[in-house]
């Protein structure tokens, strides 16, 4: 006598799990990448909470943190991890280059701090790690190696909701701060000192926008982006007949 069969089959008898090396070793690459450039930066600072306070590592951080997971789950062949969250991971990259390339490094812009003392060559490393490295290599990944889909309207919106906090987070905490202290304000167009309230709040609403925009952008490329791969077809063997 046959011992009778449960009704339930464990999904790995149907489709067992997908392994994505190449995925997983990319993506822990960036997650190195991040992670190094904040390292060289905590040796080179003489205080910590000031190096966390700029978006810059903050949004590193992020990447490190999620890129590393999304990479332990494709070594695994696990489910990704939720498009809004991958992508709002990019998104907040994506400003922290941006920001970096087109306002701060570009000496035309009336925010830029090239008129700073020059960075030594450790500092330089993790400059370009931070701003240029991490930035590319997680919109790549995303772009090329993560499945279109997930993504709505709304989670434009969402993704603003970091920016705008730390915006808050600069005023509560220069306001905090003594008057002429290092990095009171980390960034020149939130400068209290300089521009006053109202002028850091246009500067907001302007840099808030062109956010936005971008997160629509997003939005938008996720909607016509091909897939990496074909997906293949669990239900038939490759043995079973013409369908695969």
């Amino acid at each position: 006598m046959t011992a009778p069969i449960s009704g339930h089959v464990p999904p790995q008898a149907v489709a067992p799990p997908e392994r994505r090396p190449f995925a997983a070793s990319f993506r822990a690459l960036i997650s190195l990448a991040a992670v190094t450039g904040i390292v060289i930066d905590l040796c080179l600072t003489d205080s910590v909470l000031r190096l966390f306070s700029y978006f810059t590592i903050q949004s590193n951080v992020i990447v490190a943190v999620v890129l590393a997971l999304s990479a332990w789950r494709a070594w695994q062949g696990r489910p990704p991890l939720p498009a809004w969250l991958t992508t709002g991971t990019v998104v907040f990259i994506s400003i922290t280059g941006l920001v970096y390339h087109v306002i701060l490094a570009n000496s035309a812009s009336a925010f830029s701090m090239t008129d700073q003392p020059g960075l030594s060559g450790w500092h330089e490393v993790a400059n370009q790690l931070l701003h240029t490295v991490t930035p590319l290599a997680a919109f790549a990944n995303w772009l090329l190696l993560t499945r279109p889909g997930g993504l709505r309207l709304r989670h434009a919106g969402l993704w603003l909701l970091y920016p705008l906090a730390y915006l808050v987070f600069c005023l509560i905490r220069g306001a905090i701060m003594s008057p002429g202290s290092e990095a009171r304000y980390p960034y020149p167009f939130v400068d209290v000192e300089q521009h006053g309230y109202a002028g850091v709040l246009g500067n907001a609403v302007v840099l808030g926008l062109c956010f936005y925009a971008l997160a629509l952008a997003f939005v938008g490329l996720d909607r016509i982006r091909p897939a990496p791969g074909p997906r293949k077809n669990r239900i038939s063997s490759p043995g079973a007949g013409p369908l695969k």
